[in-house]
């Protein structure tokens, strides 16, 4: 995840991490070894779809577990992302914590809890099984986090096992019924919305309830963008100012957007998986979102021909994926740790490019369908023009909601562009001055 704009090439051709000796490990909860693994159950939380390629990686990941740890079985919980979102302090911090799950990277989610005290440091870890050496510099930023909760620095509180990006997906059909190019320039995807709605149809599909909308306008604010201000909004390295031209031209660009018809004011209200769906059934011509829709995109377009490409310009929200993280609370963090190392496999980390996501240790050569390796490929590229730009919820706690709103009355009307970055605006400051920048 955070990436401060170091390519991640190396560290897709690097070599998987050997899998770290399993079976005989101790019942406590320091991660020590001895004694019998037999009789335990490592209890696991994710929210990716069984379809997904993380989820399908994963599943794989938990056989591959049981079988190199005999009479230990793995009990996994599917959770839904806004349910772990809103909850995992609370359940962190009482003894229905899972040994290991799937959490959301960032200064105002993995950060918060390692501030709290709800994460294990996974330093020493890190370190003899090798995941330092694994994973690249820019990959570890989403890892580690200071005493503050600052990702970048700092102690180890989680490990990626996959990159992740926001990109353009796009409905090849609708595109070639009505005579529109794959657009290269901002200027070029303006034209292409513009083109689809004096066609009558509404071009982007996004969702004003959840993450969608937010990443959208985190967009176009990055096109008015340079790496210092990325830097400042989301390292706090410098100081923001929200009616500048970069969250100015975003705020005044979504409501403008909504009024020409390119964006549905309906969709205020929509959530990601309405979104998906709408995409996914052939109902708008482009979706902007992240790459872990791909998988599902494969599995499930079936009526229609797709693509994607990057989002025009230097910038796009993207690090790596969410982490691995093993509670405090954890009883078996030792097994914790070796599902970490499985999950870095060789063979998991193909199976995860195989199956439409962006592995962080695969083989290159192992990749074989055309558009799984064009998403890595242009992950890749992204990377190396320096334009990992993380994403617009992470520098404060409680801020995904913040931004929700903010997007939400953007998209219905119901407050002007300026308001609305007032209304965004105060909350960061206010942790700015909680964490005594």
């Amino acid at each position: 995840m955070f990436r401060v704009g170091r390519s991640v090439v190396a560290a897709l051709a690097a070599a998987a991490l050997a899998l770290t000796a399993c079976g005989g490990s101790s019942s406590d909860s320091s991660g020590g070894s001895g004694g019998s693994a037999e009789g335990r159950t490592l209890t696991l939380w994710h929210y990716e779809t069984g379809n997904s390629a993380m989820g399908t990686a994963w599943a794989q990941a938990m056989k591959d577990f049981e079988a190199g740890h005999p009479g230990v079985k793995v009990k996994f919980e599917e959770k839904g992302f806004e349910q772990i979102q809103k909850t995992a302090g609370m359940v962190l911090n009482s003894d229905q914590a899972p040994d290991i799950m799937e959490y959301n990277k960032g200064n105002a989610t993995a950060g918060l809890l390692s501030k709290q005290g709800l994460l294990t440091d996974l330093t020493e870890e890190a370190t003899k099984r090798g995941w330092d050496k694994l994973l690249s510099p820019s990959l570890q930023t989403t890892a580690k986090y200071d005493e503050r909760g600052i990702m970048g620095s700092g102690k180890w509180f989680g490990v990626p096992n996959y990159g992740e990006y926001v990109m353009v997906y796009y409905n090849k059909d609708m595109f070639d019924k009505a005579g529109i190019k794959v657009p290269t320039t901002f200027d070029e995807f303006t034209a292409a919305l513009d083109a689809f709605a004096k066609k009558g149809t509404t071009p982007i599909a996004t969702a004003g309830a959840e993450y969608p909308a937010q990443q959208l306008f985190y967009l176009l604010a990055l096109n008015k963008a340079n790496r210092a201000w990325i830097d400042s909004f989301e390292l706090y390295k410098g100081k923001v100012d929200f009616h500048g031209p970069e969250f100015t031209y975003a705020a005044q660009t979504i409501s403008d957007w909504v009024k020409k018809g390119y964006i549905g004011k309906d969709s205020a209200g929509m959530k990601a998986e309405d979104m998906g769906v709408a995409f996914i059934g052939g109902k708008y011509p482009i979706m902007v979102s992240g790459s872990w829709w791909f998988g599902r995109m494969q599995q499930e377009i079936k009526d229609f021909e797709w693509g994607s490409f990057l989002w025009p310009g230097q910038f796009a929200p993207g690090s790596s994926g969410n982490i691995w993280v093993v509670p405090e609370k954890s009883e078996n963090k030792d097994l914790a740790y070796d599902f970490i190392d499985i999950t870095m496999k060789k063979e998991i980390q193909n199976l995860l490019g195989n199956s439409g996501g962006v592995p962080v240790a695969a083989d290159p050569a192992a990749i074989t369908d055309a558009r799984n390796k064009e998403l890595i490929e242009n992950f890749n590229k992204l990377s190396t023009q320096d334009g990992l730009a993380f994403y617009p919820d992470w520098p404060a706690p409680g801020y995904y909601d913040v931004l929700v709103a903010g997007i939400q009355e953007l998209i219905n009307g119901s407050k002007k562009p300026e308001e609305v970055l007032d209304e965004i605006a105060q909350p960061y400051n206010d942790n700015l001055a909680d964490i005594g920048n």
